[in-house]
């Protein structure tokens, strides 16, 4: 039992390196679904495992390739502390039904944007406008990083997540960065104790497993930083649908288990 919680967070650790999310997309799902976990054991064992900057080694490879901005990060960061505290008290008080199936929600909108559905439905030969870092004219306000932050953060407190699912696509879509320089920021947002105020109001409810979640943590070191490796030099549009197609899975599951 102790390697499967190891095994988890490496491959947790490899998807947080891979798209700066935090490696909670992963780890709460399989903990439902492969260990049998309650949603709330699972989003306090998940958060609980990425207090520590276990992602760390990725953030240094990340860095080293000019892609992080560490005031963003930083300023996201304060968000996401005072973020994390309201979601994890509106999660342990909600109906469990109720969660499961927003959770549901959440792992359908995540697994159709991997698909990449929308660009599929696009017309041959029509295209977008890449994305891309922020060019130096463009002057955003340190309270909007914060906000986001805040965003995130209720919704890591909410189900489990280091709040990368808010914050890459945010960045992206309203900040102008590109799809490595968004992960990297995230990643880089996170590894401070953000998740510490949700994760005393899941331990103070009776739902953290500190064992489970360290054994995971250990393994999301090692996870990261061949994420990251490989983030900086593949192409990982492939793996990113086969994963949309496990949460699919996953959230056919939850619905069927709490309906």
């Amino acid at each position: 039992m102790e390697l499967a919680f190891l095994l988890l967070g490496i491959c947790a650790g490899i998807m947080s390196g891979l798209f700066g999310i935090g490696g909670g997309i992963i780890m709460v799902p399989s903990l439902i679904a492969f260990f049998g976990m309650g949603i709330l054991n699972a989003n306090a064992t998940s958060l609980a495992a990425m207090l520590l900057p276990v992602g760390v080694l990725g953030v240094i490879a990340y860095y080293k390739a000019g892609f992080i901005n560490v005031r963003h990060a930083l300023w996201i960061s304060l968000g996401l502390v005072s973020g994390s505290y309201f979601g994890a008290e509106l999660a342990v008080t909600l109906d469990v039904k109720i969660l499961s199936k927003l959770y549901a929600a959440i792992l359908l909108y995540v697994a159709i944007g991997y698909l990449d559905i929308p660009k599929l439905l696009r017309k041959k030969g029509q295209t977008t406008p890449e994305n891309r870092l922020i060019p130096e004219a463009v002057q955003y306000q340190f309270w909007q990083f914060i906000l986001l932050g805040i965003a995130a953060g209720v919704f890591a407190g909410l189900f489990g997540k280091g709040g990368g699912l808010v914050i890459v696509p945010m960045l992206i879509k309203f900040f102008r960065y590109d799809n490595k320089a968004a992960t990297a920021t995230s990643l880089a947002a996170l590894q401070l104790p953000v998740g510490l105020p949700s994760v005393i109001v899941y331990a103070q409810a009776g739902y953290l497993n500190w064992v489970y979640a360290a054994l995971i943590a250990l393994g999301i070191v090692g996870g990261v930083f061949f994420g990251t490796k490989l983030a900086i030099r593949l192409n990982s549009s492939t793996f990113k649908k086969i994963y949309a197609l496990f949460l699919l899975g996953v959230a056919v599951y939850m619905v069927m288990k709490y309906i």
